[in-house]
């Protein structure tokens, strides 16, 4: 390409798609699941430390409401949150109805106990940090993980500045790749991975949500940071696709917000940038933090995403999250 050629390109004015954009909808509907959907067996504990019928604030720190009240809560919110997960895992799923989801929650069983979370001093924390051994040895975890199959622990608890915990937690035959210290002693190790969410019912769907965003983060920049985190994500204020804390406008942590509108190439993400790119701003995902995670998931490249990286194709990135231990054993990356 001559001189000429390249600078025209550099000026040249990013493709109008739709200026401004519409807010999406998430509209609860039932899902149906293809044939080669990642099943994750799911086992829920819940820890709910009671005085006189009441949720016992001298032990959470800053949850105080009847037991019956915390009990619907987070029932709710596992739906929410399972509804969500599986919703953000269709690939261009708010513009494409056909599109079916990657991933499918199968919550096993769950458990209750009405006592305290086990804790424990862990040097370098000012306060007991959560006993995770304590807790996958208290349910004989590793039936539950060797026999049964689980994938995931979705653990209830609290937080309230009295206890420390880890967003995500995961332990496994290829070590511990998660939004946490990855101390590889802090769980018990089995012969197939699993991830312990570590969720707190004194918020709601999206900061669990959020914690499973983390995740996916961490396992895809672990498998391919260039591609992910370079490309997928992009800097601050480059137009790709951010990241949890930060849409494509986003200036600092947390900025879901932000009015101001920039160009971005989220729904038509490709590695090289040539995509069509678009005009937006917080109104798309209507200043909403889960609305926006849910939205981010369904731009990750998915089944079938025709994308292609220095002539390979991009291989369904959800496989990493809905079936770990093959991926690695297999030695699939993120591109083919």
């Amino acid at each position: 390409m001559s001189f000429f050629n390249r600078l025209r390109n550099l000026f040249r004015e990013p493709q109008v798609v739709a200026s401004p954009l519409p807010p999406l909808t998430y509209p609860s509907r039932a899902l149906t699941y293809p044939p080669d959907v990642y099943t994750i067996p799911t086992l829920v504990i819940s820890y709910f430390p009671v005085k006189h019928g009441r949720i016992d604030r001298a032990i959470t720190g800053d949850v105080d409401a009847s037991l019956d009240s915390i009990r619907r809560h987070t029932e709710q919110t596992t739906r929410r949150v399972v509804e969500a997960l599986e919703t953000g895992s269709i690939y261009h799923g708010y513009k494409d109805p056909a599109a079916q989801p990657g991933l499918r929650y199968e919550l096993v069983e769950k458990l209750e106990f009405l006592e305290p979370l086990p804790t424990y001093a862990k040097p370098g924390h000012h306060v007991p940090m959560t006993d995770y051994n304590a807790i996958m040895g208290r349910v004989d975890l590793r039936r539950w993980v060797e026999e049964r199959g689980i994938k995931e622990v979705w653990l209830w608890g609290y937080h309230g500045g009295v206890i420390d915990l880890w967003e995500s937690n995961m332990a496994g035959p290829y070590g511990d790749i998660s939004n946490s210290d990855r101390d590889p002693h802090d769980l018990p190790v089995f012969s197939q991975t699993y991830t312990v969410y570590h969720y707190n019912y004194g918020r709601g769907p999206s900061e669990a949500v959020e914690d499973h965003m983390h995740q996916i983060e961490a396992v895809l920049r672990q498998i391919d940071r260039h591609l992910f985190w370079d490309k997928f994500v992009g800097r601050v204020g480059e137009g790709r696709c951010g990241w949890a804390h930060y849409p494509p406008n986003g200036e600092r942590d947390y900025d879901w917000a932000n009015p101001n509108y920039v160009w971005t190439d989220i729904e038509d993400w490709t590695p090289e940038g040539n995509g069509p790119k678009q005009r937006l701003n917080c109104n798309r995902w209507r200043s909403d933090s889960l609305t926006w995670f849910i939205y981010w998931m369904q731009n990750l490249p998915g089944a079938n995403n025709g994308l292609t990286y220095q002539g390979r194709p991009l291989s369904n990135w959800w496989t990493f999250i809905g079936d770990f231990d093959t991926a690695m054993k297999s030695g699939l990356r993120l591109v083919q």
